[in-house]
């Protein structure tokens, strides 16, 4: 089991549950916008939120977002270690920084002396595309073993300053280095980990990558916290985080769809029915499976471990509850009838 931090009032590692995080990209200077988009993130069920602080104008920001956001607040360093002073002075709850790309040892050890006297862990980000010159020219590659490599050095130089308030990310655009980056660093510490694929792409390609990445560490058991990474809104972050998580195994909340493939015995049009079901439970938060099937004949019975569902035939379907037929129903019908039923349970 990995050491315990806590970021804001939210633990991570230590045995808590995986959290959800995202980054807003707004202008963090705009401080409506992005405690609009905070408000946001956090209604759809993000729990840490994490802010680009590119200058000081942006660090002076921290304060005014910190103390309206519902969620805690992260920031996000490179570079100038100042910035980073300035944002744990206005009341961020956790830093990110990459310890090695932000000057001499004295600055390390100013940030690691300020976020000590806050109480606020630091996240060390490794990241496959920048790299230390001289770990690359060892390795030859981007590969786990030199991202490792890399962690443990920055880990090292906090550890001189006294300082081991610590969660580490190794992220790559590659899964599969992703995932043995991880892996290996599972192994050799027990630091919490922020696990994700950085730079996956668009929602569909991103999410896939992700759920490969992320959903397979965590169904090894590896990670304690997450972003999924998207060229979209970041609201598709979260929802798509919640839906790796789950079908991880991880969380257990909301409601879970299941729907058969298309095929030659299929009456109805079963995908648009699917999607109708899959939009309208978004505003259910019960922990049920629902069940939309091809067919009626074999629907019920294949579906019998879902709480509820539907199945189509000619022209009408069915409505069942953990695989017992309620009602035959026009086709029409089926969906407003099943969210009766769901009502119910």
């Amino acid at each position: 089991m990995t050491k315990q931090i806590h970021v804001g009032g939210v633990p991570i590692g230590g045995g808590a549950p995986v959290s959800i995080q995202s980054m807003t990209n707004t202008p963090t200077q705009d401080v409506e916008a992005t405690l609009k988009q905070i408000r946001e993130l956090s209604a759809a069920g993000c729990e840490i939120v994490r802010v680009a602080v590119p200058d000081m104008e942006a660090a002076r920001a921290v304060g005014r977002i910190k103390e309206e956001s519902p969620i805690p607040v992260v920031v996000d360093i490179h570079f100038d270690y100042k910035l980073a002073l300035e944002a744990v002075a206005a009341g961020a709850d956790k830093v990110r920084i990459n310890p090695g790309n932000i000057g001499g040892e004295d600055r390390v050890k100013a940030v690691a002396d300020a976020c000590r006297q806050k109480n606020i862990p630091i996240r060390v980000g490794v990241n496959g595309g920048s790299l230390e010159k001289d770990i690359l020219a060892r390795y030859g590659r981007v590969c786990p073993e030199a991202m490792v490599e890399s962690a443990f050095g920055h880990i090292r130089l906090l550890n001189k300053f006294d300082f081991d308030d610590i969660c580490i990310s190794l992220k790559s655009s590659s899964v599969p280095v992703t995932m043995r980056a991880y892996q290996l660093m599972g192994r050799e510490s027990d630091y919490p980990l922020h696990i994700g694929v950085t730079e996956a792409g668009t929602v569909k390609m991103g999410t896939l990558k992700s759920a490969v990445g992320v959903g397979g560490l965590l169904a090894l058991g590896v990670g304690d916290t997450m972003r999924v990474s998207l060229s979209a809104h970041p609201v598709e972050e979260v929802y798509a985080a919640r839906d790796i998580l789950k079908a991880a195994g991880i969380r257990r909340e909301g409601p879970e769809l299941v729907s058969c493939p298309t095929c030659g015995r299929t009456k109805i049009d079963l995908i648009a029915l699917a999607n109708q079901v899959e939009e309208r439970l978004k505003t259910v938060d019960k922990p049920i499976t629902v069940a939309v099937m091809g067919c009626a004949v074999n629907g019920p019975g294949e579906a019998a471990a879902a709480d509820c569902g539907i199945a189509g035939g000619t022209g009408e379907g069915l409505l069942f509850q953990k695989g017992k037929i309620v009602k035959k129903l026009p086709q029409e019908r089926l969906v407003d009838e099943l969210f009766a039923l769901i009502e119910t349970l």
